[in-house]
């Protein structure tokens, strides 16, 4: 099991807090990803500027893990506000192409910042024949 970073992915704010990706064997499991930062989430309060950059975030956890987007299996959205579904679809569909990965979307009360809206977890499953020389460290 090893723990990916990415430069352009901030770390937990505590050393051991959590790991924004593992690699267990030939797949990757990524924590929840939102848009925020100390002055406030990208993209201000619109929702669909913070997908895309939760996205983003997740987007590069993938390739320090050895893989693509393409090949994320599953995720897992969480909104403040259903109301927000159209926009985040909208993110989600400049991302993936074809065949999609299995969603689930769920309204919770709150995330981790009060300004943050929307939080993506993924899960997917790395190419055998990239599993071995295809992670950046």
């Amino acid at each position: 099991m090893t723990r990916e970073t990415h430069p352009d992915v901030a770390e937990p704010p505590r050393p051991g807090m959590f790991s924004n990706a593992r690699v267990v064997g030939d797949q990757f499991f990524l924590s929840g990803m939102h848009a925020g930062t100390p002055s406030g989430p990208v993209g201000g309060s619109d929702p669909y500027l913070q997908a895309v950059e939760a996205f983003r975030r997740i987007g590069a956890l993938v390739v320090a893990c050895g893989a693509r987007v393409d090949d994320i299996v599953t995720l897992r959205i969480y909104l403040t506000d259903m109301a927000d579904k159209a926009a985040v679809s909208r993110a989600r569909g400049g991302v993936f192409r074809g065949d999609l990965p299995c969603s689930t979307l769920v309204e919770v009360s709150a995330l981790v910042e009060p300004e943050l809206s929307v939080e993506i977890e993924a899960h997917g499953f790395i190419p055998v024949v990239r599993t071995a020389d295809a992670r950046i460290s």
